[in-house]
């Protein structure tokens, strides 16, 4: 039953993020927040963080059944919000508490892998919950697309909360508790005197998801800030908007320090590179793949169905590399894989560069996607398998909460700067075409140097901690 909780959790998440990404265009239109679009992507990702770090202590010391049922009602809760928001930022709001349900939910799912199935079995339920992703990437888009062109995009929203319901009552009483602890097979050090880490640690949380957000609430308002624009208010002006993204990134300089391992801004061998370089996996991914749907919607011509099945292209190769990562009898050590998926990812990523260009049929997007999808599956799952293996006793909860620290602040830092110059360089009565091509070309050469990152995988001689 904890199986089935946990592939149904991760299918409801699954289902949201590809018809939310779907159907976001057509959203964006209707409530004129179609220049602040990124922020409906990065705004969730950010208000996950804090429910990261929290989740990571908080399965520590108490086990993941808190986290997992206080996730889903928080991912639900804003799930409705969305759905019946009447403007753009009330639209946002609902992301944001969204998002920090969705970080509580995916920390505490790892947990649960790390207490409940052994070491050897891990890679496979790794596996298992990229596929889980499957289902949701085929039907997800295309019902998204029809909502959202033929009834109403709030459906897409409000479908999704009554299966949380349900899926809570389940999971109610089959986690994991707060005796239950980490299987044979992790490092054996457990953690002592942890307590005031923990206050440290959800403090230093508030304090990244806080800079996080004025990280790129700046970039973005400077963004909006236009010649001739009437009524703009202070905060999109010069310097506002740069002094506010320069607080924001300073507040996260001082702060995430305390989220990751000892060694991880350094790139020191061993679990700080694994950390490291899942932010650059999800940086160049995410925020690639947010302009992808919004590229063929508004300068291709395309149906919000037909954008989506190129997110199902994505999630098909990325449970295609999962399960690639995952076979019992592969050959090739997961700190070859790293490397290899981001060096996929980056290829892929420059693939997209030329596919505003009319010559090129628009389902070229397809093929190139599905690449991008099976690097991913390569390096994000061997990430969560080398972390697992990594850890020391008592230590799984906050070094995946670490990880998933590193895979959200990659994905708004990267989507943050990608959208400002999208907002800045984009102008709704040109083609568009260059501003495309300029994004998807320098989040290539940042996937590029990922590679460099990931050969750093490989342990030394310490196993790397707090």
């Amino acid at each position: 039953m904890v199986t089935v909780g946990i592939l149904a959790t991760m299918t409801l998440i699954a289902f949201e993020a590809m018809a939310v990404a779907t159907a976001m265009p057509v959203v964006a239109r209707d409530l004129g927040g179609l220049r602040a679009y990124p922020l409906a992507f990065s705004l969730f990702m950010t208000t996950s963080l804090f429910g990261i770090v929290l989740a990571g202590s908080w399965s520590d010391v108490r086990g993941p059944r808190g986290p997992v049922l206080t996730g889903l009602l928080l991912f639900g809760g804003g799930l409705l919000a969305c759905g019946f928001a009447r403007s753009f930022p009330m639209l946002l709001a609902g992301r944001a508490v969204s998002g920090a349900g969705g970080g509580l939910l995916v920390v505490a799912l790892y947990v649960v892998v790390a207490r409940v199935f052994p070491t050897v079995v891990q890679p496979r339920v790794f596996a298992y919950l990229s596929a889980a992703w499957v289902l949701p990437s085929v039907v997800g888009p295309p019902l998204a697309g029809w909502l959202a062109t033929s009834l109403t995009w709030r459906a897409v929203f409000l479908i999704v909360p009554p299966l949380v319901l349900v899926l809570g009552v389940l999971l109610l009483a089959r986690m994991p508790g707060p005796g239950s602890v980490d299987p044979p097979g992790s490092v054996d050090r457990a953690s002592q005197g942890d307590a005031p880490r923990t206050g440290v640690r959800v403090l230093a949380g508030l304090v990244t998801a806080l800079g996080a957000f004025a990280l790129q609430f700046g970039l973005q308002a400077h963004g909006l800030d236009r010649p001739g624009r009437q009524g703009a208010a202070w905060l999109t002006g010069w310097p506002a908007g740069w002094l506010i993204a320069a607080a924001g990134l300073a507040a996260v300089l001082v702060a995430v320090p305390r989220l990751l391992p000892a060694g991880t801004m350094r790139l020191r061998r061993g679990l700080p590179s694994v950390i490291a370089v899942r932010s650059v996996y999800s940086g160049a991914f995410f925020a690639a793949e947010t302009f992808v749907p919004l590229m063929l919607v508004e300068h291709r011509g395309l149906s919000p169905t037909l954008a989506g099945v190129t997110l199902t292209g994505g999630a098909l190769g990325w449970a295609a590399g999962s399960w690639v990562q995952g076979r019992p009898g592969l050959r090739v050590d997961h700190t070859t894989l790293l490397w290899a998926g981001i060096a996929v990812v980056a290829v892929a990523v420059l693939a997209l560069v030329p596919s505003p260009l009319p010559a090129l049929p628009a389902l070229y997007v397809w093929p190139v996607w599905v690449l991008a999808g099976f690097g991913m599956g390569l390096g994000m799952s061997s990430t969560s398998v080398l972390t697992l293996r990594l850890s020391v006793s008592g230590e799984a909860g906050r070094n995946s909460s670490g990880l998933q620290v590193s895979d959200c602040l990659g994905a708004v830092l990267v989507l943050g700067a990608a959208g400002a110059a999208y907002a800045r360089l984009h102008d709704a009565a040109t083609s568009g075409a260059g501003v495309y091509a300029l994004i998807w070309a320098c989040l290539a050469a940042f996937a590029g140097l990922g590679v460099l990152v990931a050969r750093r995988a490989r342990p030394g001689r310490d196993v790397g901690s707090y």
